[in-house]
């Protein structure tokens, strides 16, 4: 269709209409079996929230809670995916341990020095999550230990695409599980008793 012939869509006033706005933490529920894409974030609809590994710890933290999230993607300069950091690796016992062998405090620590380099992190693909269901999900995040597991695809030029990433907080959000403070275990403790109901 040509630009031109699009029409406006109908507008109409509030007027005295009762009116909420949307709220996010009541976003629809999910369960064991629901398709897993059901709680994935989709980094094509989302954009993925970055870092430069130079980047002291402090600004990290900052950068985010400006965000919203847990974890960050550490991009080099030419935007190559280098590894990631996340909430547990910045106020975790390494950037203390780090710090101590170096002889220096944690703040001087960068997102280098704490961040689980790309040959570390673990992904699922694509093609499995869209196979699998919510209970999966939360099965593999518990095996692997971590409140973060990233979601690949081939892209057509042959590279890996960091397609979509699950998170821990987010599944027990859509599972309607309060989320504990502290430890991953608690988390995870919190999930499988949802799954289980």
């Amino acid at each position: 269709m040509h630009r031109d012939s699009y029409l406006p869509l109908p507008q109409a006033r509030m007027g005295d209409a009762h009116c909420q706005v949307a709220d996010a933490s009541r976003a629809e529920r999910v369960s064991a079996d629901t398709p897993a894409i059901e709680v994935m974030t989709d980094l094509r609809r989302v954009a993925a929230a970055t870092i430069r590994p130079d980047t002291p710890l402090i600004e990290a933290n900052q950068a985010m809670i400006l965000r919203g999230v847990r974890s960050l993607f550490v991009l080099d300069a030419d935007g190559t995916l280098l590894g990631v950091i996340t909430a547990t690796d910045l106020f975790g016992e390494a950037p203390i341990r780090l710090a101590n062998q170096r002889g220096g405090v944690a703040a001087d620590l960068t997102v280098r020095d704490v961040m689980t380099p790309l040959d570390r992190v673990e992904a699922v693909s694509l093609d499995d999550v869209l196979k699998s269901e919510v209970g999966h999900v939360a099965a593999t995040l518990k095996r692997s230990g971590r409140q973060h597991l990233l979601v690949v695809q081939r892209a057509p030029d042959g590279s890996t695409l960091i397609r979509g990433l699950f998170s821990a907080s987010q599944v027990a959000r859509q599972l309607g599980v309060a989320m504990p403070t502290g430890l991953i275990a608690s988390t995870f403790a919190e999930i499988e008793a949802a799954l289980a109901a």
